[in-house]
């Protein structure tokens, strides 16, 4: 059994800080998402028109069965046809059962069903990819939404450096230069502030266009589980359960059932018949010049089997088998094209949550240290050793140092969710998005499979997406708590 990403516990290697009460967790950015997300839904849409492909190729090897009327009147009859009738109307009730027809059904509709396999594999895929892109955006907003605290903080103690080299200035202990350094550190400080609030505004609409609605004050994310200790072994876990390759697998089994199919084009075809006629004259049968009672109706019927032996088709089949062939040996090198893309994703995922780790201990260490080398350089000023470009640059190292942190945080729980999801293991049930919400393409798929009537369809279709038309713009309010 898989474990659960959203294990209870606090001790998260990657929390970004301490959650506020009432706060949005990840767990319900992504089960709005799933719930609501059009590009999932869209792709669930696309998973039930594929089901109808196993009902519609099995409708090929089943009886058929059709009625004809014809009302005809006859305006000109030849001069000689003295018994030719002015009108008719005449009635064609037959059936046709396909007994054998070269393999062609058979296969068509191992192909259906195998295609039916591989549209479930891709509504896994989709699941995971919405669900990393969810991840994403949700784990930007946090980070920009530190950024951006960082930034403004950064720009009030420039903003109180200026003032006290102002005052310094006046009194003659500070240079104009000093004061100049200062009025460029702030301005510089305020262009920074501006992109990252730019930054957050367009994380939040990120947001609000995967997940569906505006980012509330947002909790720090739980830990991943089960994470591989070396990428050898993420990509054998991939290699048998990443999702795009699954359904790449079976697309080439599928296209193999369609060769065959197109090569039962070439073979007999058996069936039985049946067929009855009727025909009324409307007493019109008959001539003044000819005695006699002539029947004004007449009925026939038939039934038999029937052998239909192709001898030449003007080249047809051999081109539907080299078409199939063709796309078969394409389906066989996407496959090819998957899995490599598959072994790239598994491993650069891998390296860069590693080096994301490795930059979080190395930024904190950091962090710290920037923060003693300012606190010493500020002592220093006091003393006359050290400039106000000294300070200046010790507050610019420990603020690069902390968003270097912050945005570190982010790489590496995106960078570990996107291996998880590369490794076929970041789905809705590896999720624990349980509760009765799942989506289940089997259900479909069993419903509509034996289904027979012509008449039967399903409701139209209506939208299940949320609209954003009506969400506001967002700002750079800061929606979580200030250590974010």
């Amino acid at each position: 059994m898989k474990t659960s990403l959203w294990m209870a516990g606090c001790g998260a290697a990657l929390v970004l800080g301490s959650a506020p009460l009432h706060a949005e967790t990840l767990r319900d950015a992504l089960i709005a998402a799933y719930q609501t997300n059009p590009t999932l839904n869209a792709a669930r849409a696309q998973q039930r028109a594929t089901d109808e492909g196993v009902p519609i190729a099995l409708a090929d090897g089943r009886p058929s069965s059709q009625v004809q009327a014809q009302y005809s009147e006859n305006f000109l009859n030849p001069a000689n046809a003295f018994t030719a009738p002015s009108r008719s109307v005449a009635g064609t009730i037959s059936m046709d059962v396909p007994i054998y027809s070269g393999g062609s059904v058979r296969n068509a509709i191992k192909a259906s069903k195998t295609r039916v396999e591989a549209g479930q594999a891709d509504l896994r895929g989709t699941e995971a990819s919405v669900f990393s892109n969810v991840v994403a955006a949700y784990m930007d907003v946090i980070r920009d939404e530190a950024i951006v605290g960082l930034q403004r903080q950064n720009v009030e103690v420039l903003d109180i450096n200026l003032q006290a080299s102002s005052d310094r200035f006046e009194i003659g202990d500070l240079t104009r230069t000093d004061v100049a350094q200062s009025e460029a550190r702030l301005a510089i400080a305020r262009s920074d502030l501006q992109t990252a609030e730019a930054n957050l505004i367009r994380s939040k609409e990120t947001y609000i266009q995967l997940v569906g609605r505006a980012p509330e004050a947002l909790e720090p994310p739980p830990p991943l589980p089960n994470l591989p200790d070396a990428p050898d072994a993420a990509v054998a876990t991939a290699l048998d359960s990443n999702p795009d390759l699954e359904a790449a697998r079976e697309r080439v089994k599928a296209a193999e059932f369609d060769v065959k199919s197109a090569r039962g084009a070439r073979l007999p075809r058996v069936g039985l018949f049946s067929q009855g006629n009727y025909q009324n004259f409307l007493g019109t049968l008959g001539s003044t010049l000819i005695q006699g009672n002539f029947v004004q109706q007449q009925s026939s019927a038939s039934a038999g089997v029937q052998l239909t032996v192709p001898v030449y088709q003007g080249g047809r089949p051999g081109a539907q088998i080299r078409r199939a062939q063709a796309v078969s040996g394409q389906a066989m090198e996407q496959e090819i094209a998957v899995e490599r893309g598959v072994i790239a994703q598994v491993r650069a995922a891998y390296a860069s949550f590693n080096a994301s780790l490795q930059v979080i201990e190395s930024s904190q260490r950091a962090v710290e240290a920037n923060t003693l080398a300012l606190e010493g350089v500020r002592a220093e000023n006091s003393v006359g050793n050290r400039t106000i470009l000294d300070i200046l640059d010790a507050e610019r190292e420990l603020l690069n140092a902390q968003v270097q942190l912050v945005t570190a945080r982010r790489n590496a729980y995106v960078a570990g969710f996107t291996l998880l999801a590369a490794m076929g293991r970041a789905e809705a049930r590896d999720l624990g998005l349980d509760g009765g919400l799942l989506y289940d393409p089997e259900i479909n798929y069993e419903r509509v499979r034996d289904k027979i009537m012509d008449f039967d369809s399903d409701k139209d279709p209506v939208a299940q997406s949320t609209r954003t038309v009506d969400s506001p713009a967002q700002n750079a309010a800061l929606i979580g708590p200030p250590n974010q």
